[in-house]
């Protein structure tokens, strides 16, 4: 096109197009500053909604109801999440069921927002879930036990009995894409607040110490019950965990609880 031009003219029409250019630039500045934010209103910690409670590998609604019950209890709204899959596979899959159960409660409700609760894999289900968008509708993320950063025994299973290690299994190994993912950035993303309970004395997150969440409230069973005895199935029947859980959900500030309340409960 520019080839049957004087050189003058040629300058001429690319001076145009140089205007054109930087007229389109500013008018996308102007249209990208002026589109209305889509951030959300930080999540009111003062005004507890329904709560979410999510079962661990095997997907086992029974081994929640103990923990529901005592929420509904204390004037709670409380449903357990059925993961698909038995909760054996795909634990994003289960995320997404916890996302349509979050919908299902919000809009049953009418609340603002929800308290998850995940014991064990459901912990990583939750994690999923808050770094999907999650995060947004989420007051306080509670988890029981959870491998955060992965378990040995789904190690040791992956090696020895691969065909006893589904996907679900094999997504809690220490060195699984799943759970590096969940770790390479903020391991709590910014939103609800976030507490791991967990106990010193569990044999299936090996080492227990796997459930220190960073950038969380990290309670350790024996942290407050030094003496408490509590196995890793244990943690949503135990009193003494149920009561953690209660404590922190609120509403309001978290509440301590202190020697007396261990007596009481037989921690």
């Amino acid at each position: 096109m520019f080839a049957g031009l004087s050189p003058a003219r040629r300058r001429l029409v690319l001076g145009v197009l140089a205007l054109a250019v930087v007229g389109v630039l500013v008018l996308a500045g102007t249209l990208l500053l002026d589109r209305p934010s889509d951030a959300r209103e930080p999540v009111s910690q003062e005004r507890p909604g329904p709560v979410l409670l999510v079962p661990g590998y095997g997907g086992s609604v029974a081994s929640m109801r103990p923990l529901a019950d005592r929420l509904t209890a204390e004037g709670r709204d409380a449903t357990v999440v059925e993961v698909p899959g038995n909760g054996t596979g795909d634990l994003a899959a289960s995320a997404d069921a916890l996302a349509e159960a979050v919908d299902g409660a919000l809009e049953r409700t009418g609340a603002g927002s929800v308290d998850v609760v995940g014991y064990s894999a459901g912990g990583l289900i939750a994690r999923l879930w808050a770094a999907d968008g999650g995060a947004g509708v989420a007051r306080r993320v509670v988890t029981l036990g959870s491998p955060h950063h992965g378990t040995t025994l789904a190690d040791l299973a992956g090696s020895v009995a691969p065909g006893q290690c589904p996907e679900g299994c094999r997504q809690m190994a220490t060195d699984s894409a799943l759970i590096a993912g969940l770790n390479a950035g903020d391991e709590t993303p910014e939103g609800p607040t976030w507490i791991s309970i967990w106990t010193t004395q569990d044999e299936t997150v090996t080492p227990p110490e796997s459930a220190r969440l960073e950038g969380a409230v990290n309670l350790p069973v024996q942290s407050v019950c030094a003496d408490a005895q509590v196995s890793h199935g244990g943690l949503p029947r135990d009193p003494l965990v149920q009561a953690m859980v209660l404590a922190e959900l609120g509403p309001g500030a978290p509440v301590e609880l202190g020697p007396a309340d261990c007596a009481a409960l037989g921690g």
